[in-house]
């Protein structure tokens, strides 16, 4: 997610001056020349200069983490610099040997023959930032819509609001967060057209985990019996696979650990259809169908867009794998 120059400045700087009260190192930072590159960082380490190329978040996720990768293989002296970075992901970029600095002063430096590694600072408490309408749970909705099916965007407001389910008062909201944030852009003095798509599905990836799908968690379940799920007979109008095993059905290289179901059927109609039984830790995960207008489920998976972000928010580096074999095949090819 692009973030302005003021922020970047203001989380690289936030970083340096806890970094020296934790540690009394001295840092630097400038604007880089490198145009995929937001930086450079200077640091003394008790006398011992070393000069790093910086990628700045305002948060480090997981689904970030294939880009930071490419990023490290590159260039070598890459530190990423972020107000949080979640633990799970500062145990990867550890494992990858790949630097990074927090807001809060940690730091992890693996630079032979220079090793630093400090996680003791409490996190910071993070400025809200100014809500925007097309990122809000109906806002998610619609943007959901606009990614798949751009189309709509041109369309009246009402039909909008049929296809997404959402009240017709928001779709106004909706299109002018997005413009707000340049993710729309006016062509020819009134049509709209989408920019810089990646970054935006980036964006609603995000905030997709966050505020949308915690709200369609319908429970966690497990078979009745021992069954090949793939032996479920879904009708694709009603439930679709999402998750593991629809990354498994687009692709063919993951083995599901976690099954996630979306679906329109009420909760004891699908646990009967599908011999379910709750169970907190059960391995089926279901969630109501929050998309309204056709999509093709000849695969009976979600639309690759929603497989990718299931996939990338989950904690498990074959999830990844996977869904960057989705993004590759099904995404970038409507980028």
């Amino acid at each position: 997610m692009a973030i302005n120059e003021q922020l970047e400045q203001e989380i690289v700087q936030t970083a340096i001056d806890n970094l020296e009260t934790t540690t009394g190192f001295k840092a630097h930072w400038k604007p880089g020349e490198i145009k995929e590159l937001d930086g450079e960082l200077d640091i003394q380490i008790h006398g011992h200069p070393m000069h790093f190329l910086l990628e700045i978040k305002r948060e480090l996720r997981n689904h970030t983490l294939p880009k930071i990768f490419d990023q490290a293989v590159q260039y070598k002296n890459l530190m990423v610099v972020a107000n949080r970075i979640t633990p799970d992901v500062k145990v990867e970029l550890r494992q990858k040997h790949i630097a990074y600095l927090e807001g809060n002063g940690n730091i992890f430096i693996d630079k032979k023959p220079t090793f630093i590694w400090i996680n003791d600072n409490k996190p910071l408490n993070l400025r809200q930032e100014k809500t925007n309408r097309a990122f809000t749970k109906a806002g998610l909705q619609v943007v959901f819509l606009f990614l798949t099916e751009p189309t709509f965007i041109n369309e009246p407001y009402r039909t909008i609001a049929e296809a997404t389910g959402t009240a017709l008062g928001n779709i106004n909201n909706v299109i002018k967060g997005l413009l707000a944030q340049d993710f729309l852009l006016k062509k020819n003095g009134k049509e709209l057209m989408i920019n810089n798509k990646k970054a935006l599905l980036d964006k609603w990836i995000t905030y997709y985990d966050e505020k949308l799908k915690p709200t369609l968690h319908m429970g966690n379940f497990r078979f009745l019996e021992n069954k090949e799920w793939r032996d479920l007979n879904l009708n694709p109008e009603e439930t679709v696979w999402g998750g593991e095993p629809a990354g498994d059905i687009l692709t063919n290289f993951l083995r599901p650990e976690t099954f996630t179901l979306y679906t329109t059927l009420p909760r004891n109609e699908m646990m009967k259809e599908f011999r379910l039984i709750p169970d907190q830790q059960g391995e089926v995960r279901v969630y109501r169908k929050f998309w309204k207008h056709p999509v093709d489920h000849t695969t009976k998976t979600t639309h690759p867009f929603l497989v990718y972000a299931d996939l990338m928010n989950m904690n498990n580096k074959r999830c990844r794998e996977t869904a960057q074999l989705v993004y590759e095949r099904y995404i970038q090819p409507e980028l």
